[in-house]
């Protein structure tokens, strides 16, 4: 029987969480980053920061025709020239995009370069998600990380940074993912091929919304996008605000935190044009934005225009610009949904970063001893390598592995794609009953709400990989909640799966979240059904309106993708910290049921 959970664990989950966030890239002084899109934003700006950026420094301001070097304005690069340009999406809307361009200094005439491109929210001049106090204005550091890990300009590379619609510089109403901002990426890949400082070759660049942007842009087909680096992005949009018709909280807080980053006051010493394209929220008819952001994202129908337009995965159907990504398979924010749909539909280069971290960037840092939080070396070395291979022309001097994963051991392997599956497996799980009371677990209750299907212990490992699926047949309506539990002998239990679902009479599948995670010998499996217990925001924050009912499950089952541990190629990495923090907070103590399954192994 699983212990009662209480909010004693919760919150040492918080203060746990509260560690990593501070490396997560959004508040690190050295590279001012940005707090990261989905969770992230949902923090608010504090008290103590003022309400109007106030300008004490005077500093050199760019504009199209007037570059500006680090020894003019302190905020840009060292080794860059700063231009500021306005141009139109492509929608054929009256919408105005600003574009900070960062061109190494001294370029000569005539000479053209390869573009890094970021489009996204977060890169207004005063702030990106809050006012940051600049003592003058300036391009945004939300990269600055990435641009002195790779040497950028010293490579050759041109960094330009667009405001996607309603946002920092430019103007129109926010439409996160959407027609509107893909036609803003649209637009943004054919300015940067187009200027006469441009090779014609884009390469796109960014983390968690600026990362969608990124698999926005594959998405395009665009002949001049030549590859996208995107870390931890979301790969449709409707699964990451509700699960299989099952609301998140971030249906409220998200369009609550764009709202307030479009609202941002820019900087005194911005030029006109760039503080009155940063009005339009708050003028008419952009009062009206910040209502339509909100209204949207209560839309519940996924089958509705607003949800397949953002539909990522399905979009990507055909595509091939080569893709590098990172996922986290203990993300709280932009979980791991629909991912392996969207590597399925991609046809081009595929590179990965796969592991059990939470929302961080390649090259962030654990704040509390300077472990790298994905605990593996090399991320910008990586990075240049595949932008000078598919923006230059030059191949890598290190044969870098398609795909490197760390799994739930904390060792890393190479692999060629993924998933590699080597065996799969449909587990009879039964049935059983539970009371939707929306409550937590209570061992004392008559009607218990929720039930465990047990799995034999393992005589070989086995690794859990891919996007386990599960179908119910189903008496009753309400929702549902599904656990999967690594559970030692000792009865420690690790969940390291959670999906949630409406149900109602009949059969109701969905998918799991991928996952990458091994079973030791000894181990068991335990698959818990049940109602939605609460939560919070970094583990569990469905929204979810119980029915009362007892649903009873007249048959489950289970289906897996497997892989033998035994076959794994090693590769170089340390675990993630993020791994032993969940480890912590995740382990509860399970009394094993009696076993009804036997999951298979190597040996079959």
């Amino acid at each position: 029987m699983l212990t009662r959970k209480t909010y004693v664990r919760n919150l040492l989950m918080t203060g746990a969480m509260g560690l990593t966030l501070s490396v997560c890239g959004q508040f690190a002084a050295a590279q001012q980053p940005a707090p990261e899109s989905v969770p992230v934003e949902a923090q608010q700006p504090t008290a103590t920061q003022p309400h109007t950026p106030e300008a004490t420094v005077t500093a050199a301001v760019a504009s199209a025709d007037k570059a500006v070097t680090h020894v003019e304005n302190d905020r840009v690069p060292q080794g860059a020239a700063w231009t500021q340009h306005y141009f139109p999406s492509s929608d054929g809307s009256d919408v105005e995009l600003h574009a900070d361009v960062l061109l190494p200094e001294g370029l000569a005439a005539g000479q053209k370069v390869p573009v890094i491109l970021v489009v996204g929210p977060y890169l207004g001049h005063s702030g990106q998600m809050a006012l940051e106090n600049h003592a003058h204005t300036g391009p945004s550091l939300r990269f600055h990380d990435f641009i002195t890990g790779t040497n950028l300009f010293e490579r050759g590379y041109a960094f330009v940074m667009v405001d996607l619609r309603g946002f920092g510089g430019s103007t129109g109403c926010m439409d996160f993912a959407g027609p509107g901002a893909q036609a803003d990426v649209r637009a943004a890949i054919d300015w940067a091929a187009t200027q006469p400082w441009s090779t014609g070759a884009v390469g796109m660049y960014g983390k968690s919304a600026d990362a969608i942007t990124g698999l926005i842009g594959n998405n395009l087909n665009h002949d001049a996008l030549k590859a996208v680096v995107a870390q931890e992005p979301i790969w449709d949009v409707y699964r990451n605000f509700r699960s299989n018709g099952v609301p998140r909280s971030t249906i409220v807080s998200i369009p609550s935190v764009y709202n307030t980053i479009a609202m941002l006051p820019q900087m005194p010493d911005d030029d006109e044009r760039y503080r009155t394209n940063a009005e339009y929220e708050k003028t008419n008819p952009g009062l009206f934005c910040q209502f339509d952001n909100l209204v949207k994202y209560q839309i519940a129908d996924s089958e509705s225009d607003h949800w397949t337009t953002r539909d990522l995965a399905e979009q990507a159907k055909g595509t091939d610009t080569p893709l590098f990504f990172t996922q986290g398979f203990l993300e709280w924010s932009t979980e791991a949904e629909a991912m392996e749909e969207f590597l399925a539909n991609h046809q081009g280069p595929q590179r990965g970063w796969l592991g059990p971290w939470a929302h961080v960037r390649g090259n962030d840092r654990f704040v509390v001893d300077g472990r790298l939080e994905m605990g593996r070396e090399g991320w910008f070395d990586e990075v240049i390598s595949f932008y000078d291979q598919h923006l230059k022309g030059v191949e890598p001097t290190v044969a870098y592995p398609a795909y490197v994963v760390q799994d739930s051991t904390g060792a890393w392997r190479a692999q060629d794609t993924w998933p590699v599956v080597e065996y799969s497996a449909t587990i009879p799980l039964g049935g059983g009953s539970y009371l939707d009371d929306g409550l937590l677990a209570d061992p004392a209750a008559e009607a218990p709400n929720r039930f465990f299907v047990w799995s034999a212990p393992l005589e070989h490992p086995v690794r859990i990989t891919g996007t386990p699926r599960i179908s119910l047949e189903i008496e009753g309506s309400g929702n549902v909640m599904v656990d999967l539990y690594d559970v030692a002998p000792d009865g420690s239990a690790v969940m390291f799966n959670q999906q949630v679902a409406v149900v109602k009479p009949g059969t109701t599948s969905f998918e799991l979240r991928s996952t990458d995670w091994t079973l030791p010998v000894g181990h068991a499996l335990a698959v818990e059904v049940g109602t939605i217990q609460p939560g919070f925001a970094l583990a569990n924050d469905w929204i979810d309106t119980p029915s009362y009912e007892t649903i009873i499950v007249r048959d489950a089952w289970l289906e897996l993708a497997l892989d033998d541990p035994a076959n794994d190629t090693p590769t170089p990495g340390d675990p993630a910290p993020w791994l032993e923090l969940y480890r912590q907070e995740f382990t509860e103590k399970l009394s094993p049921g009696t076993p009804s399954f036997t999951l298979p192994t190597g040996d079959r």
